[in-house]
Formats: C-alpha cells, structure tokens, sequence
C-alpha cells in the first residue's frame, strides 16, 4: 500500500542542471526517484534481478539499491540507510534525508575542514562493573578484556604514526558513558574512537564482520535496536544532537573504517550503520564506534582472541584513519624561505 501511494503521487520531472528533484510526502518524509537523481548526478542506471535492484555507474563510482531494503553498497561498501528504498514496477524512490544525509556526503566528500588531526582519543568499550559481552566455554571471555587490549595496541600503533593518544581507561575499571566523550571534548580532541566486540544470540556460525556506527542524522531512526535506549544511552528521540554538527566528518571516518576493516583483514562486510549510543552523541568532533566482530562466532572469536590478529585489526583502523585524513585535511604548506 505504501509504494503504491508512493508510486501514483511522484511526478516525473525533467531535470536541467542543479534543479530540484520532484518529491513525493509520506508521513513527513520526502522521496524522490532515484533515476532521476541518478541523470542529474551524471550516473548511468540499470536494473537487475527483474528490476528489484537498481545499479547506478558513474566512471569507477558504483552505487546498489535494493527495492524494499535500506542496504545499500556504496563504491564496495556496505552503507544502511535510514529508510527504505521503494518501489514499483522498476521504478526506485528514495528519501530526500538519505540523499542529503548518507548518499551526497559519500560520493562528494567536502576535502579539507581545515584543521590537522592530531589528538585521538580512544575510548576501549566496557570495563570494571561492565563485562560487556561474555562467550562461555572452556574459558570465560569477556568483550572488556579484548576492547582494551585492542586500544592498547591501537595507541601503540598511532603514536609510532605521529599522533597524541588520549584513552577513557587504561586499566580495567568502568568509566560512566557521558564522561567517555566529555573526557574527549575537554581535551580538545580531533576524533573519538570507541572501540567494542559483537556478540548475537542466534546463528551464530553464520553472523561475523565488523561494523562502523556513527550519529543518527536527525530526524532518523537508528539502524540498531539500541540507538535510542538501553545500555548504550537514555532515549533521546530523533532530534538533533551535539554529534550532528559533525556529522557527515563522522560518516565519512566511518565509511572509510569499514573500508579498511573489511578489506585489510578479509573480513564479511557489516556495514555503516547509525546510532545515538551516548558516546557518540555527546562528542563535539568526528566520532564512530566500531564493533571489531562477532565474539560469538567460532573462527572470527578464536581471532578476536588473539593478539596478532588484534594487531592486525589496529593496523587496519590506522590505514582507515590515513585515508579520511587524506581526504579531509589540508597538505602541509611548505616553509617560505626567508
């Protein structure tokens, strides 16, 4: 019912130059059709699997939608939307807030926000009080144990890179969420990384990858079931939040941290997601979460567990930090001989 209300209220319009694409309400969202963004955006665009997806090309650009499904792959990457695409008879309508919000921002990255990254604050998941996740066997592995290791590592890793490192704990002790991003605002840090591991009740053979969150564009629900409550963070609505002023800085560190997971450690592609988690929020600069995998399954925990493995994992996050700070921050200007 709704894609076909969809279906008969959007106007085909002819797009010349940077004009407005044509519009269509439900429920207080705007969709809009996708080829019509696509010829407006200099794409080519083709449908697959009897029209139930929708391939866009542009030179060594390619974008995948899938009807009725808010995963889409950006350039090779899985990226979730905030809302479905929809769809009828061929024709895919997606919303105005995921072209502003997730697409645009991926595909015409703004370079140089003119600041030089050079303090990071890591924040290792979990701690003290707080397990986190738990697998139980022959040992009890608890997800704090492994977050912080990893951090440790991770910081290792930065320094020898150049960077200042600042982290929320050293040692095994629990630190409230809103102090994690606090800590990081008050030292003026240029991004916040925290740091967690996976875990799923249910196929658990099936279920491993990493997965990158960043904030929730406002007026968006999260992709997880906890973005707005439980332990990550009180309810908050979808309103904006301090962490939205960054918000497509955060997309982009996100985006090429997956990347670089996926890709340096040959693991199955999770994807970019969004979430209000209170460490994320809060903070006042570019700031993601990473799940480094799933500790339920048998071959990625038996990794996971493993301190080569973490080091190759912290060399992965490096390489995809390099990568968003090429992108984002200006070259250094050579000394004017005197």
């Amino acid at each position: 019912m709704f894609f076909r209300f969809l279906a008969a209220v959007i106007l085909a319009a002819t797009i010349v130059g940077e004009a407005p694409l044509r519009a269509a309400s439900f429920n207080g969202q705007y969709y809009v059709p996708l080829q019509e963004f696509a010829r407006q955006n200099g794409f080519s665009s083709f449908t697959l699997r009897s029209g139930q997806e929708t391939v866009l090309t542009r030179k060594n650009l390619r974008l995948v939608f899938d009807i009725n499904s808010a995963q889409a792959e950006i350039a090779g990457v899985n990226v979730r939307l905030s809302f479905p695409v929809a769809g009828e008879h061929g024709e895919l309508l997606v919303s105005q807030l995921d072209i502003d919000t997730t697409i645009r921002p991926l595909i015409y990255p703004q370079k140089f926000y003119g600041k030089r990254i050079t303090t990071i604050c890591l924040d290792p998941g979990h701690g003290g009080k707080d397990t986190g996740n738990r697998v139980v066997g022959f040992l009890t592995h608890n997800e704090k144990t492994y977050t912080l290791a990893l951090a440790l590592e991770l910081k290792k890793q930065l320094e020898l890179a150049g960077y200042r490192v600042m982290m929320t704990r050293t040692r095994d002790y629990y630190v409230p969420l809103p102090d994690r991003p606090a800590m990081a605002n008050r030292a003026g840090a240029d991004l916040f990384i925290s740091l967690h591991f996976n875990a799923t009740p249910v196929d658990k053979g099936d279920i491993a990858g990493p997965e990158t969150y960043c904030i929730t564009p406002a007026g968006a629900p999260s992709s997880n079931a906890h973005g707005e409550s439980g332990e990550f963070g009180s309810a908050v609505g979808l309103g904006p939040t301090v962490a939205n002023r960054a918000g497509n800085r955060s997309l982009l560190l996100a985006y090429q941290m997956e990347k670089s997971l996926v890709q340096n450690l040959h693991a199955n592609d999770r994807g970019v997601r969004h979430a209000r988690f209170w460490v994320l929020r809060d903070a006042e600069m570019p700031a993601i979460l990473i799940e480094g995998g799933y500790m339920t399954n048998p071959m990625e925990g038996k990794k996971i567990y493993s301190a080569d493995y973490r080091r190759q994992m912290a060399a992965a996050i490096v390489k995809g930090l390099l990568a968003y700070q090429q992108i984002t921050t200006p070259p250094l200007r050579p000394a004017v001989p005197r």
